[in-house]
């Protein structure tokens, strides 16, 4: 298993944490974000690390699939993001997983799983947990969770995240 999109994730926070090291606090939150800067523009990116909660999803078995920005650096986006966007299948038990992922990582709120599209907060990353059932328009998203893409991290565990063909 090839550790490539592992690795750009990598470079990617280290880059944003190198662009982040001497900004203040502004108090704009990853849902103040606007279309040109995106959630790097905002607190979000201060001590964005989302490692330990993706390894804490491969920990509990989750099947959490990464979307957004960050599946974009891992196929090689150079834009840097503050936030960790995920897609589920919605079912009880990929909740639960989730719920261990959450409580492991330090969420200490844990969000109503039973909706098709909740904020999250943990240390070192926030974001969306998305599943199908949000109104994706004509987009059908299905296939993301069937054919995602997976890499191996150097620490030694797994990251799901959204192929580009499907």
């Amino acid at each position: 298993m090839s550790q490539t999109a592992a690795l750009r994730l990598r470079q990617a926070i280290a880059r944003a944490e190198d662009a982040t090291r001497e900004r203040i606090p502004s108090g704009r939150s990853p849902e103040d974000a606007d279309d040109v800067l995106g959630t790097f523009a905002t607190d979000g990116a201060l001590g964005f690390d989302p490692f330990p909660f993706l390894e804490a999803l491969h920990d509990t078995g989750s099947r959490a699939v990464v979307i957004g920005q960050v599946a974009g650096i891992m196929h090689g986006s150079i834009e840097l993001t503050g936030d960790l966007d995920l897609l589920w299948d919605g079912t009880p038990d990929e909740a639960h997983a989730l719920r261990d992922a959450l409580a492991r990582s330090g969420c200490v709120e844990l969000p109503d799983l039973r909706r098709s599209q909740v904020a999250y907060k943990v240390t070192g990353a926030s974001g969306d947990l998305c599943t199908p059932a949000l109104p994706w328009g004509a987009m059908d998203v299905t296939p993301c969770l069937t054919s995602a893409e997976i890499t191996g991290d150097p620490a030694e565990f797994t990251i799901r995240y959204a192929a580009l063909d499907t």
